[in-house]
């Protein structure tokens, strides 16, 4: 079979999309004020789900951004290892000169010397000569290549022995309504057209939209429609967009020789959270968990990406026993006091994924063990305080065992790597 090749006419239209509208649109400035945080690509995730809280955090870390953008994930991840005193490097490479100015200037507004830029395609890897990565990420690229296995293969050939990558995809289910204008939009605004042109007549559209269209019943996604032109143009006028449903992904990963660590949230993948009939239960106890997200994104129809931590087939790492009382656990990312005020009277966590909103039961005792989560305590001097509080260690246990799967499931609570 013939595969397209790096040059073709929609790859040469998606290099100028990126150098006429970098995306996301993002001003250095706004360093001063705020970091964005998100999956993947979260050094705490990247410990836990890739290293399964096993790798020393003294350990080098050696990280590549495969197609960078704008920064989002490279500044967030050199912005952890450099708050955490985490030695190792983060290395972007993207072949839009202009993305790559925006995502320069953010590294420079905060004074990153953990990070470097290199002006590329992903198809001229094996030339670039970068050496193996300990950690690769991959977000929101895969789908806009003309061979995404192909270059997916390519990074699995840069992975260090016992390395992972972070992956983001588009879904189809919960994009309803985009492709439909994409659609419309290949008649309306041909790729031939410059792109100024072509975001022009988008707006005229989006400005006239009918009340029927798809899209404007679609509440799974706003960051391209609250994105100024360059989210528009992403979202409407890609000349190459594909999306993968759950079983599609996982078969591209499986090509490339990965397994996915984790689906982010693996919860979101379990239809269980949202079908408490007994005996739809009974059935989905009888499903492999490939058929269980299968059912969960079909069912939920919400699901607009995918994101999963996926390591070599084989080499995945089993953390830590989260019952050793040696284990220490750590929020991810939400203070333990701030998630425990989120709790209702009736000891649910309300969560939303995406626009999908359900109410997580946990014991009563969750509101006052999260706060002692503190990543410098472990499990038993968790039961220690309790102990002081009437809770024995057998009841410890118990619902311990049954807080951290639910909490680790939702990736709220991890478990701390070794120093």
């Amino acid at each position: 079979m013939t595969m397209p090749s790096d040059t073709d006419t929609r790859d040469t239209e998606l290099a100028a999309q990126y150098e006429a509208y970098p995306y996301p649109e993002r001003n250095a400035q706004d360093e001063t004020k705020r970091l964005l945080i998100g999956s993947p690509s979260h050094l705490r995730e990247i410990d836990y789900w890739v290293f399964g809280a096993r790798r020393s955090r003294s350990k080098p870390l050696r990280a590549l951004v495969a197609g960078c953008g704008t920064g989002d994930g490279a500044i967030m991840l050199a912005t952890q290892m450099a708050r955490s005193n985490r030695p190792g490097e983060v290395v972007c490479i993207d072949r839009s000169h202009h993305a790559l100015s925006i995502a320069q200037a953010r590294a420079t507004t905060r004074e990153l010397d953990n990070i470097r830029f290199i002006q590329a395609s992903l198809t001229d890897l094996k030339s670039l000569e970068l050496g193996l990565f300990d950690y690769i990420d991959c977000c929101g690229v895969l789908h806009h290549l003309p061979d995404p296995a192909a270059t997916l293969k390519s990074l699995v050939h840069l992975l260090a022995p016992q390395g992972g990558m972070g992956l983001m995809v588009y879904a189809p289910y919960g994009r309803t309504g985009v492709y439909m204008l994409q659609d419309a939009l290949e008649q309306l605004a041909p790729h031939t057209e410059p792109p100024a042109a072509r975001l022009d007549t988008a707006k005229r559209v989006m400005r006239s939209l009918p009340a029927t269209a798809w899209l404007r019943h679609n509440g799974n996604f706003g960051d391209h429609l609250s994105g100024g032109d360059a989210g528009l143009y992403d979202l409407l006028l890609n000349p190459r967009d594909r999306s993968y449903t759950i079983d599609a992904f996982l078969d591209l990963l499986s090509e490339a020789g990965l397994d996915a660590s984790c689906l982010m949230e693996p919860a979101r993948y379990d239809p269980t959270l949202f079908l408490p009939d007994p005996r739809l239960r009974k059935h989905l106890g009888t499903l492999s968990w490939r058929e269980k997200a299968i059912v969960a994104e079909a069912l939920t129809g919400n699901m607009a990406t995918h994101v999963a931590y996926v390591v070599r087939q084989g080499e995945r790492i089993t953390p830590p026993d989260y019952n050793d009382f040696d284990a220490i656990p750590l929020m991810r990312e939400i203070p333990g006091i701030e998630l425990a005020k989120q709790m209702l009277a009736d000891h649910t966590l309300p969560f939303t994924f995406g626009t999908l909103a359900v109410p997580i039961p946990l014991p009563p005792q969750t509101r006052g063990l999260l706060p002692l989560i503190d990543g410098q305590r472990t499990v038993g001097d968790l039961a220690e305080i309790l102990s002081t509080r009437g809770v024995t260690e057998d009841k410890f246990r118990k619902i311990w065992n049954e807080i951290f799967p639910t909490l680790e499931s939702l990736n709220r609570v991890l478990l701390q790597s070794p120093a």
